[in-house]
């Protein structure tokens, strides 16, 4: 039987704890994981692809190091669809995070068009309870809206906490006017 390559997917902006942990299983699963990062037209990103790309490397590279047992893992930006990115890295599975049912709705309809658009199956693990409302959505809003960056601990890793307190201190970031606009940009 050959190699099992699973491409886990999603935008990662930021990466948060409960991403890591369906990572963590997944490494259980396969041979090799890539860590896909993806474009979602209908989410305007906080990080380009180039910060999510290098925070997600430092987090996996720390994943990696605390639980060396498990598949090797890579980090990758792709653009377009990604059954496409799944076939021309020889996917054999798409790896989802599902945190309650209303993902498991959408991501459900997507894994069906996936097989049969495409022919890749998707593998669905559902995240810690403690992440089930985690999200990167959440974590963004409440970095723009002043909420204390330090209280996300248990939420994202350390070096996403050190990232979204440098765009919130930058006036010429979004994230930074918006912060300012709100709540005067405290950080605390």
């Amino acid at each position: 039987m050959g190699r099992h390559l699973a491409v886990y997917t999603g935008s990662f902006d930021p990466i948060t704890l409960g991403h890591l942990d369906v990572l963590a299983r997944t490494r259980g699963m396969f041979d090799e994981v890539i860590l896909a990062i993806g474009h979602n037209p209908n989410k305007p990103a906080l990080f380009s692809f180039e910060e999510r790309l290098e925070l997600a490397r430092g987090c996996v590279d720390d994943l990696v190091r605390a639980s060396p047992a498990g598949a090797a893992v890579r980090v990758e930006t792709y653009s377009g669809l990604t059954v496409d990115f799944a076939r021309s890295v020889g996917a054999a599975a798409i790896v989802r995070g599902i945190r309650n049912v209303t993902d498991l709705a959408g991501e459900c309809q997507l894994a069906i068009t996936n097989r049969q658009v495409a022919g890749i199956e998707t593998v669905f693990i559902v995240t810690g309870e403690s992440f089930a409302y985690t999200s990167s959505s959440l974590i963004k809003q409440i970095a723009a809206f002043g909420g204390s960056l330090d209280k996300l601990g248990p939420l994202v890793p350390r070096r996403v906490i050190d990232a979204l307190a440098a765009k919130r201190r930058d006036p010429g970031n979004p994230l930074g006017m918006l912060a300012a606009e709100h709540h005067g940009g405290s950080e605390g």
